[in-house]
């Protein structure tokens, strides 16, 4: 379970090259779908709901337990974990795929690189941010949704996983949830990561902004799961419209703080980059709908396989329900 610090094993994202190349677009560029929306602030709740997701898997829960301490320090494994999607999302190559072999080279010492698990954690993770982004109003069609589960193999890639055996589209993604779901369970191990989300350790100080601003995110993130999850967790979640309702309502705060001051709390990784390539590649998520005006302006970004696919399946309650909240692709 990749959680807060980037692996299993927490290698963080430590020193690695240096980020400021000037022109490298990274592993995926301004072009691409996860420039854009790794920048909204509601991936905060879609990292929360992914922990959460994660620890369902019996063996993949029981790997954090026995190689992580992430409840004596949960911040900065949090801040850690933010720094590696940052790095991959907006960093160099050269950085980039640095984070990924450190990541890589701590699972092969703890011996936690097992493919399935690995494969069920980046399926949580990806699965999550996609269902919150859109959930919470960003306008990405079917089509967008699929490039964006598409892009991500290369992310599946630098952790260990060969990405033709990652889901590349929203339909596949529902289709690994179907297979896997008589796997997962709510064991011991799983009800201590819950209780550890609900109410993390926080010094004295930090208790008020627990309670008022923590407990929101923590509550959001559960109850955006999808309804499988809460029957094995055993609490129940309000009204799916309701849910929806307080995560737009939640979002739309968190947005109304501009990007230029959100994006100067360390690292830094989205102000670096546009020093890098230029203030025209600044994340545009509400943009996304305009398409071309935005994705793959000449001379930015990369094509990425299936950019132009469209999501055909149906939608269903038992998968990781990142389609169900979708903005249809007008016409």
């Amino acid at each position: 379970m990749r959680t807060p610090g980037g692996s299993a094993a927490d290698p963080g994202t430590g020193p690695g090259p240096e980020d400021g190349r000037a022109g490298d677009p990274g592993l995926f560029g301004p072009g691409s779908v996860t420039w854009q929306i790794h920048s909204d602030p509601v991936m905060w709740i879609g990292g929360v709901r992914a922990l959460y997701l994660q620890a369902l898997h019996p063996a993949a829960v029981r790997g954090v337990m026995i190689n992580s301490d992430f409840r004596k320090d949960a911040w900065g494994r949090l801040m850690r974990t933010a720094s590696f999607v940052g790095t991959l999302s907006y960093g160099t190559t050269e950085a980039a795929e640095a984070a990924g072999a450190r990541v890589r080279r701590i699972h092969r010492l703890l011996g936690v690189d097992d493919p399935e698990l690995l494969l069920w954690v980046h399926c949580a993770e990806i699965d999550s941010y996609l269902h919150v982004v859109r959930r919470s109003g960003i306008p990405l069609t079917d089509a967008l949704a699929d490039r964006y589960v598409d892009e991500q193999r290369t992310a599946a890639r630098l952790v260990g996983l060969d990405p033709g055996q990652v889901p590349d589209s929203t339909a596949a993604l529902d289709a690994y949830f179907v297979e896997i779901r008589p796997r997962l369970a709510a064991g011991e191990d799983a009800r201590t990561v819950d209780d550890f989300l609900r109410r993390p350790p926080v010094p004295p100080a930090l208790v008020p902004a627990r309670e008022v601003f923590w407990r929101r995110v923590s509550a959001l993130a559960y109850d955006s799961l999808p309804p499988y999850a809460h029957e094995l967790y055993g609490r129940p979640a309000p009204p799916a419209e309701t849910v929806t309702r307080r995560l737009t309502a939640t979002a739309n705060l968190l947005r109304c703080v501009p990007g230029r001051l959100r994006w100067r709390l360390p690292p830094r990784h989205i102000l670096r980059a546009m020093d890098r390539l230029g203030p025209e590649t600044r994340p545009a998520p509400y943009r996304l709908s305009e398409g071309a005006a935005i994705l793959d302006a000449p001379g930015k970004g990369r094509h990425h396989i299936g950019a132009d696919r469209h999501h055909n399946g149906a939608d269903g309650d038992d998968g990781g329900d990142s389609t169900r909240w979708r903005t249809r692709t007008p016409g």
